[in-house]
């Protein structure tokens, strides 16, 4: 009896040795690929995670496992996709928290500013949703899955196209120094309003898709809605106290690194078991962190890193191995890709510029601003895994969004630059960076923030 156990535990570690072996070279490769094309990426003039997304879509069957049939297989084994998935949902999940932990609330607190923001922030989702709705249900027909309804589709792509990437965005105004113009605090807060929106608006989705009946949608979005009011009334406000004492003493250590960590995974886990992904939980946990600048800081000098180095560019890959860009090829997927491509376009440059044309804003300073809450970064290619994940696209859709998504977030940096040039920048800037009021708000070290 003794001997069977003592066999039956070496194999249980024999197996899981051999799991270790075949994890660990995976993520070496897809740190390289990332690390590599990042770099690339910056000697053009691209923020770093452009190169990471393009890195993951590169590692897929795109190019890796066209010409390397074999090596991918032999990298990413069916047994090493759920470990990768696995970590990308946690990462994602931090990241989120980190994103909605970095929202600066007193941003464009003044009443201009704020009316200005509700104006950008209803022209950055209204557009882009009924252009995106609309393509959506013209091509419902020729693109979507059969057991997905035309207003779910519709909805899914709209509210996909919606998303502006708000850290690149944040991330390129603190690098410029216009977080504290006119201008920048309007556009800090309109694209926060867009990303919370569209995170609200896809567990309402998912709600929706989950095909359990009236009552369990119902019930979903009543106990997302308790959930977030519990954390950003209760929660909140129970870790004030954790905030004041992180500024008073200047210490962020291992107590307040546990209390952190355990909310956010259970923050996680909760939205995850109602059925809404746990990045909205994430999210929402970041938006109860206490808004004392040293605490933010602090969180974001122990966090962001390693999530952005470790985790991010798994997801990336994970995203890339189910990405086929050549079931896209041919005029049968080209033309509504295309059609998608300038939906997205037409609804937030075009649409964000013509709104701030409207409320008296310079036509260069218009279609900056359109330019950069154009990009969508990291965001779409969160929103869409999930689509993906619960059977709402197909992966020609997602193929399709995963080039939405790289083409407007490269061109966000040269749209902006060609409509603001170095001499408007400079008359804009009103006061120096307030380097610890944003975890994007970080000396250039920090490159993975402008996600």
């Amino acid at each position: 009896m003794h001997h069977a156990t003592h066999q039956l535990a070496a194999a249980v570690v024999d197996k899981n040795l051999e799991l270790v072996l075949e994890v660990l070279p995976a993520v070496v490769v897809i740190l390289a690929a990332s690390a590599l094309c990042g770099r690339l990426a910056l000697l053009v003039g691209q923020p770093r995670v452009l190169g990471e997304m393009v890195a993951g879509v590169l590692l897929g069957p795109t190019l890796f496992g066209a010409l390397f049939p074999s090596a991918q297989k032999a990298i990413f084994t069916p047994e090493v996709k759920p470990i990768l998935y696995v970590l990308s949902t946690i990462g994602l999940t931090v990241f989120m928290f980190l994103v909605g932990a970095g929202l600066d609330h007193r941003a464009g607190s003044g009443g201009k500013d704020t009316r200005n923001a509700a104006v950008l922030a209803v022209s950055g989702i209204v557009p882009s949703l009924l252009l995106g709705a609309g393509v959506g249900y013209l091509l419902y027909d020729r693109i979507s899955r059969p057991d997905v309804t035309p207003f779910e589709f519709a909805l899914f792509l709209g509210g996909a196209l919606s998303i502006t990437a708000f850290p690149m965005l944040a991330r390129i105004l603190y690098e410029r120094r216009l977080q504290n113009s006119s201008l920048g605090r309007m556009t800090l807060l309109g694209a926060s309003v867009d990303d919370a929106a569209a995170w609200c608006f896809l567990a309402v989705l998912s709600a929706m898709h989950s095909g359990a009946g009236a009552w369990h949608v119902c019930r979903t979005i009543g106990l997302t809605a308790v959930f977030a009011a519990v954390m950003l009334l209760g929660v909140k406000k129970l870790l004030r106290p954790l905030g004041d004492r992180v500024e008073r003493t200047g210490t962020f250590g291992f107590e307040e690194m546990y209390i952190v960590i355990g909310i956010v995974l259970l923050s996680g886990l909760f939205t995850d078991y109602i059925g809404i992904y746990s990045v909205f939980g994430g999210f929402i946990a970041g938006l109860a962190m206490p808004e004392n600048p040293a605490f933010r800081a602090a969180l974001h000098g122990r966090m962001m890193d390693i999530v952005c180095v470790l985790l991010l560019p798994i997801f990336f890959a994970f995203s890339g191995l189910n990405t086929e860009l050549g079931g896209i090829a041919g005029w049968a997927m080209v033309l509504p890709f295309l059609a998608i491509l300038a939906a997205g376009f037409i609804g937030k440059y075009v649409g964000c510029a013509a709104a701030m044309r409207a409320i008296g804003f310079s036509s260069r300073e218009s279609w900056a601003v359109g330019g950069l809450m154009n990009a969508r970064g990291l965001m779409i290619l969160i929103f869409i895994n999930i689509g993906l994940a619960q059977g709402v696209i197909t992966p020609e859709v997602f193929a399709m969004l995963v080039l939405v998504a790289v083409i407007t977030t490269a061109a966000a940096v040269p749209l902006y630059r060609r409509a603001m040039p170095d001499r408007l920048e400079r008359q804009m800037v009103s006061a120096p960076p307030e380097t610890a009021s944003s975890p994007v708000a970080e000396p250039p070290r920090h490159e993975p923030a402008g996600v």
